[in-house]
């Protein structure tokens, strides 16, 4: 789910980036992108999320022992955050998903935008950033990608908006979902060797 701001906010927020945008154009590619997503955490803090029903009576220190998730528990400073974490073994915090679609000359942010954490933000984020990319252009264009985006929906559909997915394949004890149609391509190498530009957006 896409974040709905204060609209006054967003349109100075959009304004301001299509501006450093036009002014960064000539630095950048209009063909080759990387997109990837980290996570922001939230001003909120853990005592914050108390159950939703109201059904907790303390003060919200104590919640080690407990069993909390976003569908029975809300932050009460910060009802948009949630409770998630990127990877296994990671922790938990109030966070919001980041998500950013780099160009891939000099690692310059094409397009960004926040999310709720859900578990399909990353790859919906991506999907949404392309479309708008890619709106009213007829050239097709590359997009690189880590691990996570190996998903038959996030290697078909880019397809289908003239944009070619230069997935990382993840192939540990299951079947990537690209073929070597794709990454029998010399581009498929080189867009991978260049993952790295987006990590200096997120610093």
């Amino acid at each position: 789910m896409i974040l709905a701001s204060s609209a006054a906010n967003r349109l100075v927020a959009q304004r301001f980036f299509a501006e450093v945008n036009r002014q960064a154009k000539r630095f950048m590619s209009d063909e080759h992108f990387t997109v990837d997503g980290t996570l922001i955490q939230a001003w909120a803090s853990q005592k914050s999320f108390r159950p939703k029903d109201g059904s907790d009576d303390g003060d919200g220190e104590d919640f080690h022992e407990q069993k909390r998730g976003n569908k029975t528990h809300q932050s009460t400073t910060d009802a948009d955050a949630r409770l998630y974490k990127k990877s296994y073994g990671k922790e938990s915090k109030l966070s919001y998903p980041g998500h950013a679609l780099v160009e891939n000359r000099n690692g310059l942010i094409a397009a960004a935008m926040v999310t709720h954490a859900d578990g399909y933000a990353e790859r919906d984020a991506a999907l949404l950033m392309l479309q708008q990319k890619q709106q009213n252009r007829s050239r097709r264009i590359t997009v690189g990608t880590d691990k996570a985006y190996d998903t038959k929906d996030f290697v078909r559909t880019p397809r289908e908006l003239n944009v070619t997915p230069h997935v990382t394949r993840n192939d540990n004890g299951r079947k990537s979902n690209l073929d070597r149609r794709t990454t029998r391509q010399p581009g498929y190498a080189v867009s991978l060797s260049r993952r790295w530009l987006v990590e200096k957006g997120f610093g």
